[in-house]
């Protein structure tokens, strides 16, 4: 059975919004205080409730970052409705990206509407004193969402270039009529 785009769309949009939602609502309520890593797997992998004020990689602009990153997330989701409408219904793997990417972006907006604080951040992985920023389920969404959204779009590119100009293949003589041949020939 073919799953339709919106079937697809809202499917993979409501799952990620409702898995990333519950593991924060765990996070916040598990791992208490705040900013005490809990190994899961040694030191490479870690549980760390983090509050991010920012956006990806600890980026911030003052007392103002809350306002500018719910700015800039509508303006996101904005161009993403776009994508999303303009995308042919048999592009499912475009619109699973877009599907992606609307979720995690939902999801840190819930947050930055639901508090000033910040996103939950909780996912702390790295080697020794090198860590990865702390990361929650919507940030692996939006990540995968937009690696597999840029290769949907760089591929779309190569579909629908130009193909490069072919000489007409040369002639030799032309060839005689078959049907004239056989008239002349009966008459």
């Amino acid at each position: 059975m073919r799953r339709s785009k919106p079937g697809i769309f809202w499917g993979v949009t409501s799952t990620v919004l409702l898995v990333d939602a519950f593991t924060k609502i765990v996070a916040v309520d598990r791992l208490i205080p705040a900013y005490l890593p809990r190994p899961v797997w040694g030191d490479g992998l870690r549980l760390t409730l983090v509050y991010n004020p920012g956006a990806a990689f600890g980026l911030h602009f003052g007392s103002l970052s809350r306002w500018i990153f719910i700015a800039l997330t509508f303006l996101a989701l904005t161009i993403l409705g776009r994508l999303y409408l303009e995308t042919p219904l048999l592009h499912r793997t475009r619109t699973l990206a877009i599907a992606l990417v609307t979720g995690g972006a939902l999801g840190n907006l819930l947050d930055r509407l639901k508090s000033s604080r910040g996103v939950v951040d909780f996912i702390d992985v790295g080697v020794g004193t090198w860590r990865w920023p702390t990361f929650n389920v919507a940030d692996i969404a939006v990540t995968t969402g937009a690696i597999l959204l840029a290769w949907v779009l760089w591929n779309a590119e190569e579909a629908f270039a130009p193909a490069p100009a072919r000489s007409a293949p040369a002639r030799s003589a032309p060839l005689p009529d078959v049907g004239e041949s056989s008239a002349s020939e009966a008459g």
